[in-house]
């Protein structure tokens, strides 16, 4: 099957300026989706759609084609994704008679994905002939149930009018709603063509845990953190009592209990290629030597490390410049 994948890539942003070519962990962002293409075992051609001779530059050098500038109409800040796609379609239809059978739409915004997910959507659409498309989802955070418009006078009306007062109905009596995040589309090439869509009428949902799209500052900062302790080779310390175990009244610390959803994070991060340090300030104040007692219990939890040092001094805080909170990696590489 003719399998094409199309990367969108405008020239202009204006809540991250160029985000698109913005330089991510040593690469321009929209590398990444190149990169994601050329390794799924599906796509056998990928096209980057953009309006900046700049830009065709840097998608050419990573690997993609670019067969034309996007005309300006079609790159505003208005324009829709069925202009930009129907007008890839066609021009590739005139100019070389190729009509793709599924298209991928791969964002530049997400340079995060797994790409077992890309080849996964691209499956269920290939055993579902009645199928037009496959859409990633996520599960809402806000709901529509609890939603209302306001008119000029003040007064709500539900959104939703189907379920007779669900506003007033406790959330988890209501059904699950999802989110398009918009990491991966996948469609059929004769939707976009023949209907005029991208979408078609029967659409089926994939289901993701994570959305990294990058529209701010702060995601920025946060994607560039993930790619750069995902790529390995980084040093990361951890403290144990708080942190690896969970905290033990009085400090006898024999009785301790391990924080698995650390541990098997921990270990993720050195199988990626990191260098586990642990740091504990066990004994410190009062002169008890824990460390046989300690390296026991980490190898009956099964953490995997590369070095502990005992004698971090104890204190109430501790301030690092470098420093990462627990809960911020927990929710980067959570398994």
């Amino acid at each position: 099957m003719n399998v094409l994948a199309v990367i969108p890539a405008r020239s202009g942003s204006k809540s991250v300026p160029h985000k698109n070519i913005r330089e991510l962990a040593g690469k321009p962002m929209l590398a990444y989706s190149i990169e994601h293409a050329r390794n799924s075992k599906y796509i056998n051609r990928i096209i980057l759609s953009t309006d900046s001779l700049s830009y065709a530059k840097i998608g050419e050098s990573y690997g993609a084609e670019v067969p034309f500038i996007r005309p300006e109409q079609y790159a505003t800040d208005t324009a829709l994704d069925i202009e930009v796609f129907f007008h890839c379609l066609t021009f590739l239809k005139e100019k070389e008679g190729y009509l793709p059978d599924i298209v991928v739409q791969l964002r530049p915004t997400y340079p995060i994905r797994d790409i077992k997910e890309i080849d996964h959507m691209i499956e269920l659409l290939m055993k579902d002939d009645q199928a037009d498309s496959v859409r990633s989802i996520a599960p809402a955070k806000e709901i529509p149930y609890k939603m209302w418009y306001r008119n000029e006078q003040g007064v709500l009306t539900p959104v939703i009018t189907e379920i007779p007062e669900c506003y007033n109905m406790p959330r988890q009596q209501l059904p699950k709603v999802y989110y398009q995040n918009a990491c991966i589309d996948v469609v059929r090439g004769r939707v976009i063509l023949n209907e005029y869509s991208m979408s078609g009428k029967l659409i089926l949902g994939y289901e993701m845990d994570k959305n990294y799209d990058i529209d701010t500052e702060e995601e920025f900062i946060n994607a560039e953190e993930y790619l750069k302790i995902a790529s390995g080779k980084k040093r990361l310390v951890f403290d144990i009592d708080g942190v690896i175990a969970k905290i033990q009244k009085d400090n006898n610390y024999e009785l301790a209990e391990p924080n698995y959803p650390m541990i098997q994070l921990i270990n993720r991060l050195y199988d990626l290629g990191n260098y586990i340090v642990l740091h504990t300030a066990r004994g410190f104040v009062t002169g008890i030597d824990w460390s046989v007692i300690t390296k026991e219990q980490l190898v009956s939890w099964e953490l995997k490390y590369h070095e502990i040092y005992f004698g971090k001094p104890n204190a109430d805080y501790y301030v690092d410049d470098k420093m990462i909170s627990m809960n911020k990696l927990l929710e980067m590489f959570s398994l």
